[in-house]
């Protein structure tokens, strides 16, 4: 796998030899706890309450989608034993009326939420990883059949489920969101709750990864076999008031520097420090071609959030009824899923998470000199608000390059790079002594 080349400042102008960055071994000892027999029990699990479409029951002890939560909200709970108090467990929800649409009599929505809290009470920043639980069949509004949705999505709650397994056991600065979102099927419905939520209580929430099928590796009608590619979907140009954005996008050339886009090329540089034998692929859309998933309606009002998903899609086990054509089992069945492959993509979960919420809060007022035509770039910032600041890096890629391919450490708050920033973009990011790198900030002009 293609490595990000560090260069270690000395002074301005006069750099080391390049080296590889290394990994945080506590991260590393995380990623290495997914396991295999978790993610098959929390699976099996899911399928076994017969469905969880929106509308099935939410009475019956064992069968429908309030046993599928109860179940999910008892999982936190347990996790939350290992806090010392710092988890809190519940389930967000409200009755929803019919809606002409894909909801037809009233509904018990809910979202089964576990907020692991930050120790730092100076850090305010949040991140946060869902799926979503409930599951259909061939016919959206069918409430009773069996729908196991083994893949869309056990497989996302289930990424959700075993990273706060992992990550309930320790303590980061910065707090973790754990969620499941239900109604996604029906239009989306549990994360706009959610999204309404974090804005009308003003959360500082600085990025959501979106889980949505990442466990099939084979397509269907070409069966093309794919275990080593992961896609994060990203926005380019914003979509919550790109009116009154715009011009700046442009005049600065960032039409895909957007922050989804920024947490993508996160994502993938730290995934890909983390799990081997896994390439975190960049596809430049929201969402897959005119469809969408639950992080849309964060995006939809201005937080950065991407969704992960698996590179191949197996219409045959997604949104099928469960039966037999011509010898071809269709539905969405746990026999279906590549268990290795899931692992890889759930590892890339919980190393982000872990690293993002480690690390120190972004730099500050990130600017790039611009009064005079020089062929090097002048950049300046101030310290993060929170968290434990080593140094910078400094990052560097060329106009053409989907990715960053340079940083440069400093431990001062400026640099002069001998690159002209005609034919290259450049950020900031705070990283502290353990190597935890904060978000990326684009220098604004000076």
């Amino acid at each position: 796998m293609k490595k990000l080349i560090l260069s270690i400042l000395l002074v301005p102008a006069v750099f080391s030899a390049q080296q590889v960055i290394s990994k945080d071994a506590e991260i590393a000892n995380y990623v290495s706890q997914v396991s295999t027999d978790s993610l098959k029990s929390h699976i099996n699990k899911l399928v076994g309450f017969g469905t969880r479409h929106t509308m099935s029951s939410v009475t019956d002890p064992k069968r429908g989608i309030g046993a599928a939560r109860t179940w999910v909200l008892r999982k936190f709970k347990d996790y939350a034993k290992n806090t010392d108090g710092r988890m809190e467990v519940f389930l967000q929800n409200q009755i929803i009326q019919p809606d002409g649409k894909r909801i037809d009599k009233p509904t018990d929505l809910g979202n089964p939420v576990a907020i692991l809290s930050g120790t730092d009470p100076n850090d305010k920043r949040i991140f946060m990883i869902s799926g979503h639980l409930d599951s259909r069949v061939s016919d959206v509004m069918n409430a009773k059949d069996n729908a196991p949705g083994a893949n869309d999505d056990g497989s996302g709650t289930a990424a959700v489920i075993e990273s706060a397994r992992i990550l309930s056991k320790s303590k980061f600065p910065a707090t973790i969101i754990f969620v499941a979102f239900s109604g996604e099927e029906q239009g989306l419905l549990g994360s706009k709750m959610m999204a309404e939520k974090v804005k009308n209580e003003n959360w500082q929430l600085e990025a959501l990864l979106n889980n949505d099928m990442i466990s099939n590796n084979l397509t269907s009608e070409t069966n093309l076999i794919n275990a080593h590619q992961l896609r994060v979907f990203s926005e380019g140009l914003p979509q919550y008031e790109l009116d009154k954005k715009a011009q700046k996008i442009r005049s600065l050339g960032l039409e895909n520097d957007g922050d989804a886009r920024q947490l993508a090329r996160y994502i993938k540089e730290t995934g890909e420090r983390y799990v081997d034998n896994l390439q975190v692929k960049l596809i430049y859309r929201n969402d897959r071609f005119l469809r969408g998933g639950d992080h849309s309606p964060f995006v939809e009002r201005g937080y950065s959030a991407v969704r992960l998903t698996e590179y191949n899609e197996n219409f045959d086990h997604q949104h099928q009824d469960i039966r037999k054509e011509n010898g071809k089992q269709y539905g969405d069945l746990p026999e279906f899923i590549d268990f290795d492959y899931f692992k890889k993509n759930v590892g890339v979960n919980v190393s982000v998470l872990a690293n993002l919420a480690k690390s120190p809060s972004k730099p500050e007022n990130v600017k790039m000199e611009v009064k005079e035509l020089t062929n090097y770039t002048l950049l300046s910032w101030e310290k993060p608000k929170s968290g434990e600041v080593t140094g910078y890096y400094v990052l560097m890629r060329e106009t053409d390059s989907p990715v960053w391919q340079k940083k440069f450490f400093t431990k001062e708050t400026f640099i002069k790079l001998p690159y002209s920033k005609d034919n290259c973009f450049f950020a900031v990011q705070a990283v502290n002594s353990t190597g935890n790198e904060s978000l990326i900030v684009i220098p604004g002009a000076k």
